[in-house]
């Protein structure tokens, strides 16, 4: 169990790359929000950047200061539960119900008069981060004008069909999962279990080992990233992901990843993630644990929140939308059809869906000026 966290200070400015400050700003929610910005300045449009597990508004660095350059005021908050921003968890890592998505989506929202903008000029969002920017897009169009998903399409809002509790089909799919041989288990259902976060604040091999054989493992640099369309959400179907999706039924994370560490070599060569970045992560997740984070995946396999989502069934996000993701990144077609639905019925204006060579899972950081270019043009 982590202890309560006391605030901390920012993060040291040693550890950012030119052009990027740090600083804290109540958002009217509850928390008091870390952020990293670049391009402060009256008149600048604003571009939020919302990351995603296990990451940091750190995550972002790498195209922070081109898109500053660029003309616009960049911030990246940590996210509830995550690094540097507090408020709302306990000893425990809080209720997992006030981690629900729409109570992220206020989090967002109250960005906006705590940096003095009325509106954002586009929200931006990776990994779990991504669903959270679709749902500021699909609830306030007039305050989010234009979205970007990276790594994780957005097939659009629960339908009224489904009931309350358990994500529908889950259990059915995790008895089927574990029946395969040899036995399986979705990675966000150990997510979701008690031994999560106890496992991974604690790896064998260390905080720093433990992320760096993760990250590499979901990047283009491993081989066995070699993504393609899975005809159907059967297990069999989806075990043909590596293991970090459909892991071994009796294995933790760390132990997972283990086997796919980097050697030596492959680490002194990984421009992407040098060990003096890797660092920045592997201390702010020793500080806090990764309870908060687990906790956003409590709620999508309980269907915390569902509810309230239900009411906007059948709506589209009608701001103009870019999805970017790594040609390696098998996060586009972990859940078979979401892809096609983005570009078809969940976002009426969809403006194209790159995928970039050279990147797996994280995207921004593998191939960041590819990322800033489509950014450019689709903003501009």
């Amino acid at each position: 169990m982590v202890p309560a966290r006391a605030d901390p200070p920012p993060l040291a400015r040693a550890v950012l790359p030119d052009g990027i400050g740090a600083r804290f700003v109540d958002n009217g929610n509850g928390l008091r929000m870390h952020l990293l910005e670049a391009g402060a300045g009256t008149g600048r449009p604003l571009l939020l950047l919302l990351h995603g597990f296990p990451e940091l508004a750190y995550s972002w660095r790498k195209i922070m200061p081109p898109l500053a350059s660029a003309g616009y005021h960049v911030v990246a908050p940590d996210q509830r539960g995550y690094g540097r921003t507090t408020g709302g968890e306990g000893a425990d890592g809080g209720d997992p119900a006030d981690f629900r998505m729409l109570r992220l989506v206020r989090d967002v929202i109250g960005l906006l008069p705590a940096l003095g903008q009325r509106a954002a000029a586009a929200v931006i969002g990776h990994d779990f981060g991504a669903p959270v920017a679709a749902w500021c897009a699909l609830l306030r169009p007039d305050l989010f004008p234009a979205l970007v998903l990276m790594s994780a399409p957005f097939a659009g809002p629960p339908t009224l069909a489904a009931a309350p509790g358990a994500t529908p089909g889950m259990a059915a799919l995790d008895a089927a999962l574990a029946a395969l041989v040899p036995p399986r288990k979705h990675y966000q259902f150990y997510y979701s279990s008690p031994a999560a976060a106890a496992e991974m604040e604690a790896p064998a091999e260390g905080m720093a080992a433990f992320l760096r054989a993760y990250y590499h493992m979901k990047s283009a640099d491993w081989p066995g990233n070699r993504p393609a369309r899975l005809a159907s959400s059967e297990a069999a179907e989806l075990a043909r992901m590596p293991r970090y999706y459909i892991m071994d039924r009796g294995a933790s994370m760390p132990a997972t990843v283990a086997a796919a560490r980097p050697s030596p070599a492959e680490i002194a060569a990984c421009r992407w993630l040098p060990e003096h970045e890797l660092a920045v992560y592997a201390g702010e997740f020793a500080r806090t644990g990764f309870q908060g984070g687990l906790h956003w995946y409590r709620c999508a396999t309980a269907g915390i929140g569902r509810e309230e989502m239900q009411i906007f069934a059948g709506r589209a996000i009608t701001v103009k939308t870019l999805f970017i993701a790594g040609a390696a990144d098998w996060g586009v077609y972990q859940a078979p059809g979401g892809f096609e639905r983005m570009q078809t019925i969940a976002c009426a204006d969809f403006r194209g869906a790159h995928l970039v060579a050279g990147a797996g899972h994280w995207v921004q950081q593998e191939q960041p000026d590819a990322v800033v270019a489509r950014l450019r043009d689709f903003l501009d």
